[in-house]
């Protein structure tokens, strides 16, 4: 099995599903994955993007038993490096008479296709160079004259089995003889993907179905070199949620985008690998990839495009940061936090560390907690520092104009739940230090219920507009001591403490 992106991008949702079912499969079958880095586009062909798709594959969790990185017995696995390779087979083709020289320009070449489009014709290639004698031929090249190769496809149908869209058949007609190598020397996809096909014994070919009328020409090439020709599987599109083929337009596209994000890999993975497969039985959605493992088949892949459900890759998320370790989760939200300007980063973080921010142990664990309380409330955790806003950014006056907190201020109870509660926070000592503990806010809340005789929602409601500028929020015995050390950090943005909310918002509700 084998992967072979090219370098001109961002690694994108479609490849990276290729990528999976590659790796799922040849695990499964206990084959060998190879990384093969398709960069004969040498205008468009970047090292950066290289570096990033690596990354990015790592990322998701996927890795390779061979490839640029890591060697192998077929290296190179850079097309680039293997250009004398590809000329060789290019000049045995052609003294076998499976190819031929073509010195038509490229002028000549467009009028062509312009003359077939104004006859409603199929743009394919005259075969005008066909018949030139190749002694001829050669004597023209080795004159100086440009010309490329093109390969002479069959007199006959060519035809071959696909897993996923079953036998397929394309008349020779409609495929035209393929250049192989430009007239500069520089081969073409078609070409080069079947002779590192060939030479680095892969056994099967899935890829995305944009490629499914590229087959026959690389079929006609296994045949004209005595190759055994692989097994094909072709995915189906993937679509946006308007049933048009995904693409930026319909928002985050690439891997880079979801990780900037802060998808979890093992969601995304879980995701892409949902997108034109279904399980045994159809009704199961969560698999961690060992579990994939064992149960993916590409007989079960269907050839309908796929639509990405932005929303369905949430749920997916969420059920994954729900699982996730804290201290993961915490270190993960961290760059979120910093980001957002309520943490500042290290600029002497240690070097080659996963971790972009690092934070003293005693600022590491309070992030901890704030993480645990508001990560469950969260789709991705680039929400977090907005879920978590209203601890770095109390605003007692939009509390009080709140909307949603219009109910709960006007119930008849509440004039006198607040007014005790701030007497009793204001003369509690602990609560004046910064130090109020959750038994003592408890007790607080205790006394202000039986001395109003006001219980349940018409109890907690308006005091969590208080603390927290809204009706609903974390527990209290959480978010107290959350509140209480945060306001004695150093913090960019200073956290307010109990008190210093109920006097903000005492002095708002008062004018």
């Amino acid at each position: 099995m084998r992967f072979a992106p090219s370098p001109t991008g961002h690694l994108h949702v479609g490849n990276a599903r290729t990528a999976l079912f590659n790796w799922l499969f040849a695990r499964q079958k206990r084959g060998a994955v190879v990384l093969r880095i398709e960069d004969t586009d040498v205008e468009r062909s970047e090292a950066r993007f290289e570096d990033q798709l690596i990354d990015d594959l790592k990322w998701l969790g996927l890795d390779w038993d061979e490839g640029p990185d890591v060697g192998g017995p077929y290296a190179p696995y850079r097309q680039s490096d293997r250009l004398d390779v590809y000329r060789e087979y290019g000049e045995r083709l052609l003294d076998e008479g499976k190819a031929y020289l073509c010195f038509c320009t490229e002028d000549e070449l467009q009028q062509e296709r312009d003359r077939a489009q104004a006859e409603s014709r199929q743009q394919i290639y005259s075969g005008k160079c066909r018949m030139i004698d190749p002694d001829e031929a050669k004597r023209r090249r080795a004159g100086g004259e440009s010309a490329a190769i093109r390969l002479r496809i069959p007199e006959h149908p060519i035809r071959f089995h696909d897993i996923v869209h079953g036998d397929v058949e394309f008349s020779n007609e409609v495929v035209s003889d393929p250049i192989i190598l430009r007239s500069n020397g520089m081969p073409v996809y078609n070409y080069v993907v079947v002779i590192d096909d060939a030479l680095m014994k892969i056994t099967h070919v899935i890829r995305g179905d944009d490629h499914l009328s590229n087959t026959p020409k690389q079929v006609a090439l296994y045949e004209a070199l005595g190759w055994p020709v692989p097994e094909f599987a072709h995915l189906s599109t993937i679509l946006g949620s308007d049933r048009e083929r995904l693409s930026k337009r319909h928002g985050a596209t690439s891997i880079a985008n979801f990780r900037d994000m802060g998808v979890l890999p093992e969601a995304l993975m879980n995701y892409l690998a949902l997108l034109g497969w279904a399980p045994t039985g159809g009704t199961r959605e969560i698999f961690s990839l060992e579990e994939l493992v064992k149960e993916f088949s590409l007989e079960r892949v269907t050839p309908s495009p796929a639509v990405f459900d932005m929303e369905k890759l949430y749920w997916l998320n969420r059920h994954y940061i729900k699982q996730c370790e804290l201290q993961r989760l915490t270190f993960l939200g961290l760059e979120f936090f910093a980001k957002s300007g309520v943490l500042d980063r290290n600029p002497t973080s240690p070097p080659n560390s996963d971790r972009t921010v690092f934070v003293e142990k005693s600022l590491l664990d309070w992030f901890s907690r704030v993480t645990e309380l508001f990560a469950p409330y969260v789709d991705r955790l680039d929400q977090l520092p907005e879920r978590a806003s209203p601890i770095f950014s109390y605003d007692a006056r939009a509390a009080l104009a709140a909307p949603e907190n219009a109910e709960v201020l006007a119930w008849p109870q509440t004039k006198a739940v607040l007014d005790r509660f701030a007497v009793k926070v204001l003369e509690n000592e602990s609560a004046q230090v910064g130090k109020l503990s959750a038994e003592e806010f408890n007790k607080i809340v205790s006394e202000v219920k039986a001395e109003t005789d006001v219980k349940g929602k018409e109890l907690f409601h308006p005091i969590r507009i208080v603390v927290m500028g809204s009706h609903s929020g974390p527990a209290f015995d959480k978010l107290i001591p959350v509140l209480e050390e945060g306001s004695r950090l150093n913090l960019p943005k200073h956290v307010l403490s109990v008190r210093e909310r109920v006097e903000a918002f005492s002095k708002a509700r008062l004018g």
